[in-house]
């Protein structure tokens, strides 16, 4: 590649750091072009009954790409750091120079998780573990060579007689390979059931769908996967870019008696029923979570929980698992639920709030179906949030809407 003029190249590498997330640049080597990758391996010590988690990441190749790492463990849950080169405590983290040919940071993490109700979303026993592979490595800010990315394994060292089921792609040698195409160093995040598992998997048009639980749990793993058989294809319909793996981990008590969504994965409690009374799936809800990857601003939470909401009842009634006069009380049953909720402008949307976003989106699709003459609907907006991967804001929820209500393309 011919190297372009200096201002140039100093401009655009502005502009490509400025929209990364995590990086930052730093003078490149020589050899730096391109795709140049620094190996990195993140390896994971899991003991029974213990919460404890070791945790070491190792750069393993092209180490002298990264200058410095700063990692958001200012939280208790880390502790004990120690490794080549220089660790300095921060405020709000830890700072790490490498140094050396292959140079590793060690450190403790709690993967235990206990909510106000005093259930868990992140639990080690004796026989399994499952929690959010986002603690094993806390978020990164990285100082990297110019025109590099990292190239991330995990490898999950468990004890014997335990399997594991995650959302990412198994090398054959037992580590799992780490890619985000929109990150440039890549950790793991999602979902992670460990232990003694009961697994399904199958392939549903192109996603690799795994239903994973520990033994003796009451988990419905074929109940769940012939669900997924008849909801998943009208889900993939409306989000084309549905993720290529998903990962469904349940438990019972005392896990949390709710569902979280995650990267490419989702946890539901096994007390949790595939369709509830009133017409609508925690399944589904969290699925279009999966599918948008939507965080929202203070403004648009109502947005986001809506959506989620208001296709757990369209991805149901198209495939055919509601009936016309069901899907009907479904929608009078939020409306009246929604009618105890005074706005939509809350920081956190539950219960009315999102009951009201629901028939507030239904008015919208109707209303987006007529301006278009049948062109577009909701469903243009909704793939349109999921594919700009970005905060949801109402001003670009509204601009979007409009977009559609004029049928273009």
């Amino acid at each position: 590649m011919t190297t372009p003029r200096w201002g140039i190249f100093l401009l655009l590498t502005v502009l490509i750091l400025g929209s990364v997330p995590g990086a930052s640049g730093a003078p490149a080597p020589a050899s730096v072009s391109g795709e140049n990758r620094y190996g990195v391996l993140f390896t994971a010590w899991i003991r029974p009954g213990d919460p404890l988690a070791t945790v070491r990441i190792r750069l393993t190749k092209n180490a002298e790409f990264v200058r410095w790492m700063r990692l958001s463990a200012a939280s208790p849950k880390y502790s004990a750091f120690k490794g080549s080169g220089s660790i300095t405590q921060e405020a709000d983290g830890l700072l790490w120079h490498p140094s050396g040919e292959r140079p590793w940071l060690q450190y403790t993490v709690n993967l235990e998780s206990k909510r106000e109700s005093g259930r868990f979303d992140g639990l080690v026993t004796a026989d399994w573990a499952i929690f959010r592979a986002d603690d094993l490595v806390p978020p990164v800010h990285i100082d990297m060579a110019d025109g590099t990315r990292s190239a991330s394994k995990l490898s999950l060292e468990l004890p014997t007689g335990w399997s594991a089921a995650t959302p990412f792609p198994p090398y054959k040698s037992g580590r799992f390979r780490i890619d985000n195409d929109d990150r440039r160093f890549d950790r793991p995040t999602g979902w992670v059931a460990l232990g003694k598992l009961g697994i399904r998997r199958e392939r549903i048009n192109a996603t690799r769908l795994t239903i994973a639980a520990p033994t003796g749990q009451g988990v419905r793993r074929m109940d769940t996967l012939a669900f997924f058989r008849g909801t998943l294809p009208t889900l993939q319909s409306v989000f084309p870019e549905f993720p290529e793996r998903l990962l469904v981990v349940s438990a019972g008590d005392p896990m949390w008696r709710g569902a979280l969504s995650g990267p490419d994965s989702l946890f539901v409690h096994a007390d949790r029923p595939l369709i509830s009374e009133n017409g609508t799936s925690t399944f589904v809800h969290e699925l279009v979570h999966v599918a948008m990857r939507a965080r929202s601003r203070p403004d648009s939470d109502w947005i986001v929980e809506g959506l989620a909401e208001y296709y757990s009842l369209e991805v149901l009634h198209r495939s055919g698992m509601l009936g016309d006069a069901r899907f009907e009380k479904a929608h009078a049953g939020l409306a009246a639920w929604g009618a105890e909720a005074p706005t939509l402008a809350v920081a956190h949307s539950t219960g009315p709030v999102t009951a009201k976003a629901v028939g507030v989106l239904r008015a919208i699709d109707r209303d987006i179906r007529s301006a278009s003459k049948g062109k577009k609907s909701l469903d243009d907006v909704a793939r349109a949030l999921a594919a700009a991967n970005e905060p949801v804001t109402r001003a670009g929820f509204d601009a979007l809407v409009a977009a559609a209500k004029k049928g273009a393309d």
